[in-house]
């Protein structure tokens, strides 16, 4: 059902970054770090983030306000979701993925050159190392909240051997491991994700079960085959239709005949209105990206059939954002 739209809707939609903004500024100042479990006053939180205490004290009471801190007397402390997710402190941390859409954030703001133009939008750089800390270890904390959700949805007895296609740092390769004693995995990802990859798998114990591949699937020859399943999660967005075509030709020259591929994506209805999600992630995609957008279903279905994949199918899964899955078999 559609939305019914009202002028307080409107504002509310056009002013919304105003609580992104702040969210991201709490992060990046390492607010709800310092505080972590402790009730701090005003100058002392100014002091740990080295603030000036006028501005600090707007921020703060504007993240009281949303409900991230809260205020009592001239003292602020954590609400129990920023405790969670915004200290560093916290094993839950969520603060790399809001880093990095703060770092998008100028891009977006320019979405009306990016519709003109066709072309990403020209945004300050946080340099490449911080930017790509933040991107991985946000996509690994994202993917920990629904990998154990996902591998328990997804039967992958009498699999032997796994290619995790743009695994990152392998979380989904470690969870369908967990889940799965019999088997193996091989995440195929830049070689500049090799160390966290590894440290990471090594973390959970399966450095004698998950192995790393360097190389780029857009250029390179996937490597280390064959195997009898692939697990491709959220790689085709950041690829025009020939390249998506190419990297799931390459997935399938890569495995066994009885193969099972399945993707996992922010997947647009037929219509490609909805899910809003995915709509949306369609523009962060132009502004940030050459060539990717989300896909149909159809999209994905028919590229999937064009390289030999059968039956294939539409999961039950939706994730926290509407993301989901499309399988086959060859």
């Amino acid at each position: 059902m559609k939305k019914e739209w009202s002028v307080g809707e409107l504002l509310a939609t056009s002013s919304a970054y105003w609580k992104g903004c702040a969210l991201q500024a709490g992060v990046r100042l390492g607010v709800f770090t310092a505080i972590h479990d402790r009730k701090m006053d005003l100058p002392e939180v100014a002091r740990a983030i080295d603030g000036d205490e006028r501005a600090t004290e707007y921020l703060l009471n504007a993240l009281a306000a949303l409900g991230l801190l809260v205020k009592d007397g001239s003292h602020y402390s954590n609400s129990a979701a920023a405790l969670e997710f915004l200290s560093r402190e916290s094993r839950q941390y969520m603060g790399h993925i809001i880093l990095h859409h703060h770092h998008i954030l100028d891009g977006w703001a320019q979405l009306d050159h990016a519709v003109r133009t066709g072309a990403p939008a020209q945004r300050r750089s946080y340099g490449e190392e911080v930017e790509r800390e933040s991107f991985l270890m946000g996509m690994f904390n994202l993917a920990m909240g629904i990998a154990p959700r996902i591998t328990s949805l997804i039967d992958l007895g009498g699999r032997k051997r796994l290619l995790d296609l743009g695994g990152g740092p392998g979380t989904y390769a470690i969870h369908f491991c967990k889940a799965n004693p019999d088997l193996s995995a091989v995440i195929f990802d830049r070689v500049t994700t090799e160390p966290f990859a590894r440290k990471t798998v090594s973390k959970f114990g399966l450095a004698d079960r998950i192995d790393f591949a360097g190389g780029d699937f857009n250029f390179d020859p996937i490597t280390d085959g064959p195997y009898d399943v692939a697990w491709l999660s959220h790689i085709l967005h950041s690829n025009g239709p020939e390249q998506c075509q190419e990297i799931i030709g390459k997935t399938v020259r890569a495995m066994e005949p009885g193969g099972l591929i399945l993707i996992h994506d922010f997947i647009l209805d037929d219509t490609k209105d909805g899910p809003e999600f995915a709509a949306l992630f369609a523009i962060n995609m132009l502004v940030n990206n050459s060539h990717g957008r989300s896909y149909s279903r159809q999209e994905i279905a028919d590229m999937m059939e064009s390289a030999g994949i059968r039956d294939v199918s539409l999961h039950p899964f939706r994730g926290p954002s509407d993301s989901s899955i499309i399988y086959g078999t060859l």
